[in-house]
């Protein structure tokens, strides 16, 4: 097993990260930019490290400085967690050249896997069912024109080598082809750094529905079940839940051990996840493949009683796979919100600024994976996610009503966020019914009803009764560094004889 572990990322990923570490007993090194010198998780790990300026692409992104700070800090694995250089099969390759391990799949799936239009063929040679389209991608607009000309319009644009919608474009019409293909080109380029983009037939009101998947390297592996994650704005999950609503046990089987046949096609090991899109009929189609943990991962640790990052790990130190197929199953259901520092009311705009107060809800069934503290900054530099907050039922609607009450205590002052927005999706009629499609966002946009002010209302209230000082600054802290201390934080408090 690892002793200790350089943990690539920031905030509320690596804060999990790190806590599963210690768990298992192993030392961990945080890295940090000039903006995250407080944050969370460097005050969570046992070490961290400076590796440069506030932007990505001088600290977090940077392959060498995160290396050189694995090594100078005497770890001697990797952890990259979602986002940054997770998927990067580069970096998977230099961490090892370095004697280092890295803690998901070998190099070469991950480079395989990441191309979509590679992707797109191995699974097509492996019988896994593909939404029609382009076999290789192109700079040729008469080659997209045949494509969708004989598949049929509407039809989809994708960035092949990338993802979170950046490079996509949907096509109802022929004479908007070429410029939308143009479109998808700036935009992949500047995202990845590819040209490379290709057309696929575009699925209507489908589902987005995913199945987390292990292996180990001794040939063995398994799916955790589904999560769907149809409601979604701007390509960008928001809301995940599973089990998934549309879901049987014979539709789950048969997805399932698809999801395992992806894997094995391309002698995959480790922690991933198989997307794939299901149509009104229940036809599904591979997506791609995420290789590495989820932002969504933890309500498939409520269901299965499976801590994923500590099986990540065990698998990337060689361990075998601690159960089989038929020892897993699923309990109850799970819905996880993404609170994200955001202006709904201005197009969803990134929220920056200081984190002047903070509830945490609890409860039974209630879980909250965070990156932030009250005092915390929000800077502009990065994902807007602030945590995640994860409900567990013994059916959707007992996890949909403690969501419901857990949003309503998750109190943050000093930045706008999406806990509003949150709230009315799920109060939605047809969110309440299952009626969950990618398209759920655009096709109900006027009817998604906000109650702005009562949240507000709220928030004060609750945020003004337990705490008589609502705003304070980290200069007011008497912790080091300006960081406070523990019992700065809980606020006004006595002991009781």
């Amino acid at each position: 097993m690892f002793k200790k572990i350089l943990v690539a990322n920031r905030s509320e990923i690596a804060c999990r990260i790190i806590r599963a570490c210690k768990e298992l007993g192993i030392a961990t090194v945080a890295i940090y930019s000039d903006i995250d010198e407080n944050s969370l998780h460097t005050q969570l790990a046992d070490e961290s490290v400076h590796i440069g300026p506030s932007p990505a692409n001088l600290s977090y992104l940077n392959q060498d400085a995160v290396i050189n700070a694995a090594l100078s800090s005497g770890c001697d694995a990797i952890h990259p967690g979602y986002g940054f250089l997770s998927e990067k099969h580069s970096f998977n390759r230099k961490v090892r050249d370095a004697g280092l391990s890295f803690i998901g799949p070998e190099p070469e799936p991950m480079e395989l896997l990441g191309s979509k239009v590679q992707s797109r063929i191995i699974m097509t040679n492996a019988g896994v069912p593909v939404i029609p389209g382009m076999k290789s991608s192109s700079l040729n607009i008469d080659e997209f024109a045949e494509a969708a000309d004989k598949i049929g319009y509407p039809v989809l644009i994708k960035a092949s080598d990338g993802g979170g919608g950046k490079g996509m474009r949907i096509v109802h019409k022929q004479e908007d082809l070429k410029a939308s293909v143009e479109a998808a080109i700036r935009e992949s380029m500047s995202a990845f750094g590819s040209e490379s983009v290709f057309l696929e037939k575009y699925i209507e009101s489908p589902r987005h529905v995913e199945f987390q998947v292990a292996a180990d390297n001794y040939g063995n592996a398994v799916y955790l079940f589904e999560r769907e994650c149809s409601i979604q704005r701007r390509h960008q999950k928001i809301i995940e839940e599973t089990p998934s609503t549309i879901m049987d046990p014979d539709l789950r089987k048969i997805m399932g051990e698809t999801a395992v046949r992806v894997i094995k096609a391309t002698n995959y090991n480790n922690v991933g996840t198989v997307e794939f899109l299901v149509d009104k009929n229940k036809n599904f189609y591979f997506l791609e493949v995420n290789a590495r943990i989820q932002v969504e991962h933890p309500i498939t640790e409520m269901v299965t009683g499976i801590d994923l990052l500590k099986l990540q790990i065990n698998l990337a130190a060689g361990e075998k796979m601690p159960f089989t197929q038929d020892q897993l199953s699923q309990n109850g259901h799970a819905i996880e919100c993404r609170i994200y520092a955001e202006d709904y009311e201005n197009n969803f705009f990134p929220s920056s600024g200081k984190i002047l107060y903070l509830k945490e809800p609890i409860g039974p069934g209630v879980r909250y994976d965070s990156g932030i503290f009250q005092g915390a900054t929000i800077s502009v530099f990065y994902d807007p996610i602030l945590a995640k907050l994860i409900t567990y039922g013994k059916d959707r609607e007992e996890a949909r009503h403690r969501m419901l009450n857990a949003l309503k205590e998750n109190i943050i002052l000093g930045v706008k966020t999406s806990i509003p927005y949150m709230s009315a999706v799920l109060e939605h009629p047809e969110f309440i019914a299952g009626n969950t499609f990618t398209n759920f966002i655009e096709n109900h946009s006027n009817s998604i009803n906000i109650d702005k002010n009562k949240y507000f209302e709220q928030a004060l209230s609750l945020a003004a009764t337990q705490n008589s000082k609502i705003v304070k600054t980290t200069k007011e802290y008497k912790g080091i560094a300006g960081i406070p201390s523990p019992w700065e934080l809980i606020g006004n408090w006595e002991i009781n004889a």
